[in-house]
């Protein structure tokens, strides 16, 4: 990066932890430090829910996911207006009037300056979003227009965000999105520490459901417009030769390999022919002529078919399970952006980062504190006492995602990955909060065994099925509530 970059990317951040230091810096209890004295109003709780989410994982792989793959992707949200609504209804009611400080607690019995960071954080991350959707538009060919980019991408396959086909098997579709997704968000804002503590801190209910409605409302389509950018950048490099493969140490593995010249020649064909092959399906587009646009379509995918065989076959050279999609973005962010935007987009992926990492480890501290600490370790601490031990939770969970997060750059398409990794446990965590809301009489052994009946059913899907992810939501939470129902009830 230049120095206009790390100006304005040292800038931003210094004053995002400034905003946050002075927002929190009347967390001097417990209650103030973990649920900010429940004094915050919707649109704090709106967009810090949001910022939670929209990590860097969003900004850098959901980018380079419809890169590869399309806007199909978006279905994974279809479900998540409809659980906001269940949720409204259910658990922001239930964990209000229970007083409790985590989601965990009900089962059983430092968020101020987080969440006011979360806000200037949403505003960084938007306005970003925005300025890169236009230079990529601004920095296509002077002939190709927006609408243009926008039917290249759609016959290349990019634009598809909506498939009615019903199929198992298949990852986004409308029907797993609204059955699979729903169940999925139920468990992660109704189960997930880190989302029910943001509604938690609101000043009432009525607050927090707003919170939660806004979400509804505008998740997917800010979703929706993440992933066409990434579609924008897949136009924006029909035009422009991208790299081979997008990660540098992974290239230059590839340039010093025997087989480069010979992968680099083919290459150099592949994206001739598809570059080619775009330009003149555009120009049958726009002399309106159906029977030759018809036949060249062919063409375009098939030229689009053999430039992915090439980087796979790269990829194959690197590495068997290579994959570079999370460097799609990062790749062209800083390679074709003027100074100082850059250093506006890195800024916007670290505030993502740092929105998603603050929100996680408070939550884990405050589970590691409330949960563990006080109820089973040191029950006679005073505030202060638990206050210090927060903190130092704090940085324990910090330095923990660090040493994790060494693992990721292996984990392929880390949008993919987190949510596969998340669909393996959450909907037995679903089916236990079920249980505890809606059906009292059910013991903790039936809860506990409806838990590990739901990861056998969850874990042989995933080893012995091709079914969709979204899926393992569905049947954890179902074989919770029926095991519990059907051997767990309280015989006292």
């Amino acid at each position: 990066m230049r120095a206009l970059d790390w100006a304005v990317l040292v800038v931003t951040l210094i004053s995002i932890v400034s905003y946050g230091l002075y927002k929190g810096r009347r967390s001097s209890t417990v209650s103030a430090y973990l649920l900010a004295n429940k004094t915050m109003p919707w649109y704090a709780m709106a967009l810090s829910i949001m910022a939670t989410q929209a990590s860097a994982v969003t900004f850098i792989s959901t980018t380079g996911q419809s890169y590869v793959d399309g806007m199909r992707f978006v279905q994974f949200y279809f479900g998540m207006p409809v659980a906001m609504v269940i949720l409204c209804a259910t658990a922001v009611p239930i964990f209000h009037r229970a007083g409790v400080y985590t989601a965990y607690e009900y089962v059983a019995g430092g968020i101020r300056a987080v969440t006011w960071t979360d806000v200037q954080q949403m505003i960084i991350i938007f306005i970003g979003l925005v300025v890169a959707l236009v230079m990529i538009i601004a920095m296509f060919p002077p002939e190709v227009s927006l609408l243009d980019a926008m039917y290249l991408a759609g016959k290349a396959g990019r634009l598809k965000a909506v498939d009615f086909t019903f199929d198992l098997n298949n990852r986004y579709n409308v029907w797993i999105g609204l059955i699979g997704g729903t169940f999925l968000a139920l468990a992660y804002f109704g189960c997930d520490q880190s989302q029910v503590q943001r509604y938690l801190t609101g000043k009432s209910i009525a607050q927090s459901k707003l919170g939660l409605l806004f979400n509804a409302m505008a998740k997917v389509p800010m979703q929706f417009f993440i992933l066409f950018v990434g579609a924008m950048v897949f136009v924006f490099y029909t035009f422009e030769r991208p790299p081979l493969l997008f990660e540098k140490p992974a290239m230059e593995m590839l340039e010093s390999s025997a087989t480069y010249p010979e992968v680099k020649t083919r290459y150099e064909n592949a994206y001739a022919a598809r570059r080619a092959a775009a330009e003149s399906l555009l120009a049958a587009h726009r002399a309106r002529d159906a029977g030759r646009e018809a036949a060249l379509i062919d063409g375009y995918r098939n030229s689009q078919k053999e430039l992915d065989a090439v980087r796979h076959d790269a990829g194959l050279v690197v590495d068997k399970a290579y994959n570079d999609t999370n460097y799609i973005f990062l790749s062209f962010v800083t390679k074709y952006l003027p100074a100082g935007v850059v250093g506006l987009i890195i800024a916007v992926i670290f505030a993502a980062a740092m929105g998603t990492i603050s929100g996680e480890i408070n939550s884990l501290a405050t589970v590691t504190v409330i949960d563990i600490y006080k109820r089973h370790v040191f029950r006679s601490g005073g505030d202060a006492h638990y206050l210090l031990a927060s903190r130092l939770a704090t940085a324990f969970w910090g330095l923990y995602a660090v040493m994790f997060a060494q693992f990721g750059k292996n984990l392929g398409s880390l949008i993919e990955a987190v949510n596969r990794l998340g669909s393996l446990f959450y909907g037995s965590l679903l089916g236990v909060f079920t249980l505890a809301f809606f059906f009292p009489k059910v013991g903790g052994n039936g809860a506990f065994f409806g838990m590990i009946v739901a990861e056998i059913c969850i874990f042989a899907a995933y080893l012995f099925t091709g079914i969709s992810f979204l899926w393992y939501n569905v049947i954890g939470a179902i074989a919770v509530v029926g095991t519990g129902l059907l051997f767990g009830r309280d015989r006292r």
